[in-house]
């Protein structure tokens, strides 16, 4: 497994443009993303691109997405700094008032480092009268401790109020605690495992769950975000042993709503992390009507990480290639960049 280090540049002082910079180091699964540095890349030719695409009446969003959607986080952050200095304005606030709708959020999505994105989507799933769950679920039971601290720093900067504040502001119950624990970014990140823990670890959540009346859902949340992902994967083959069922099939049975929903995401992004955003962008599209919000975060976040694995998988579990249920389910300049960031059948 490789790693990636980024620069995440966090505004600490807006009035006098002052910043923060501080390296984070973000696992990358090989090159298994489908936007890849581009060759024979000049941060300054594609300024005079952009600038050509925006001036003037109309825009010329196919060279939007030619650009954005082939350059890697790296790549455009040059692109940002080389627009400023030529240009004297933020390249952002450019595209954001010449887009509109979802093909807006998705350019400015990929403007964004990873750790910014994170934090930005998080913001806007908490701010408001309701709470979007689903990206809570979505982000903190999938990324790793690096980069839960580095989303839980560029927040605070940002917000001036730290994360956990945030979310336990909009969220209760045993729910709040488990996105506590993630927030805390401390589960154990080593590839030991202990056989005779194991054995124990599957023993209690068998006897706090399915042997019980009732649920003590603390126990699941002791070995669930705390445990390694190669003893957790013990553990459950030994719980399987212990009561007959798969965990995923006890978690249905014994908890509901957001509670389940954190804790199957837990379970499954030990198991197969590409095979959980597969599934999640399937659901964001089948049926009536399309989730953007949860395709937009997917496809921006995972592009240049694990989206040839999302891929693999979702052809797999559904039959049927992502780029077709894409295609079908999208229209527009939103369409098309979606497809180039899928990256082809």
């Amino acid at each position: 497994m490789a790693r990636c280090t980024y620069t995440v540049i966090c505004k600490v002082n807006h009035e006098r443009n002052t910043f923060l910079i501080c390296p984070v180091i973000y696992e990358q699964i090989g090159k298994r993303g489908t936007v890849t540095e581009a060759a024979g890349f000049v941060p300054e030719a594609d300024v005079k691109r952009l600038r050509e695409a925006m001036k003037g009446a109309g825009t010329n969003e196919d060279i939007i997405v030619e650009i954005m959607a082939h350059r890697t986080i790296a790549q455009r952050q040059r692109i940002k700094e080389a627009y400023k200095q030529a240009v004297g304005k933020d390249m952002a606030d450019d595209l954001s008032s010449e887009l509109s709708g979802n093909f807006r959020s998705v350019v400015l999505g990929l403007l964004m480092l990873a750790p910014v994105y994170d934090a930005y989507e998080l913001k806007n799933a908490i701010k408001g009268a309701g709470t979007e769950e689903a990206c809570l679920i979505d982000i903190l039971a999938s990324r790793t401790n690096d980069e839960v601290k580095a989303i839980n720093a560029i927040y605070k900067k940002e917000h001036g109020k730290s994360l956990e504040d945030n979310v336990c502001g909009d969220t209760s119950g045993m729910f709040q605690r488990v996105l506590v624990s993630l927030l805390t970014a401390g589960r154990d990140e080593s590839s030991n495992v202990d056989e005779a823990q194991a054995v124990v670890d599957a023993k209690e959540i068998y006897e706090a769950g399915e042997a019980r009346w009732g649920t003590d859902e603390v126990k699941f949340l002791t070995v669930l975000c705390v445990r390694n992902q190669k003893h957790l994967l013990r553990v459950f083959e030994e719980y399987k042993k212990i009561s007959g069922r798969d965990i995923e099939d006890s978690i249905k049975r014994e908890m509901s709503g957001c509670l389940e929903d954190v804790f199957l995401a837990i379970v499954k992004c030990l198991r197969n992390k590409p095979a959980f955003f597969a599934e999640r962008l399937y659901k964001s599209m089948k049926g009536l009507g399309t989730t953007d919000s949860v395709l937009i975060r997917i496809m921006v976040a995972r592009a240049e990480i694990d989206m040839l694995d999302i891929k693999a998988q979702f052809l797999k579990m559904y039959n049927k290639s992502l780029y077709s249920f894409i295609k079908g389910d999208t229209s527009g300049d939103y369409r098309k960049i979606l497809l180039e960031l899928c990256g082809g059948e």
